[in-house]
């Protein structure tokens, strides 16, 4: 038996400007396939977070992206299955033209308090290149099998 290997094109690369007003390191990859890098807290003191309580917690980081592109945040699956803490507006869009600090907007969704300390990871940053839409208006669309069936429409199992 002969094994063919398939090659992949190279991962495209980007080179976007950053600011880091923390001590924390730079975002970065943990794995060659990791498609997030994780964003810490940056804090002058801990933070509580009681149920349901949500906070915006800031990273210290600017970033200026290269126009047609987005940075979406998103939330730590370890942090949400274990502490039971997630990311509001998710995924949450930075786009290109924002040059403000990214703030990572956390809730907790546990029933106990959660503590966020400085350095924390708390949120993953993807970029992302943005296709934009040209709307062209109608009287009617195509038909479909699934037609305007929605929520649930397919039944629960």
């Amino acid at each position: 038996m002969q094994l063919h290997l398939i090659s992949f094109a190279a991962v495209e690369k980007i080179t976007v400007k950053i600011i880091n007003q923390s001590n924390n390191s730079l975002p970065s990859y943990a794995t060659s396939g990791s498609s997030g890098m994780d964003l810490r807290a940056w804090l002058s003191e801990p933070i509580i977070l009681e149920p349901m309580q949500r906070f915006a917690v800031p990273t210290g980081l600017f970033i200026e992206l290269p126009d047609g592109f987005e940075a979406q945040i998103r939330p730590r699956s370890g942090l949400a299955l274990k502490q039971g803490i997630t990311c509001l507006n998710t995924p949450g869009t930075i786009d290109a033209d924002y040059r403000g600090e990214i703030k990572i907007i956390l809730i907790n969704l546990s029933g106990e308090q959660q503590l966020i300390q400085h350095g924390d990871r708390i949120a993953q940053i993807v970029i992302q290149k943005v296709t934009r839409a040209q709307w062209q208006t109608s009287i009617e669309l195509s038909e479909t099998k699934r037609g305007e069936g929605g929520f649930g429409h397919t039944g629960k199992s």
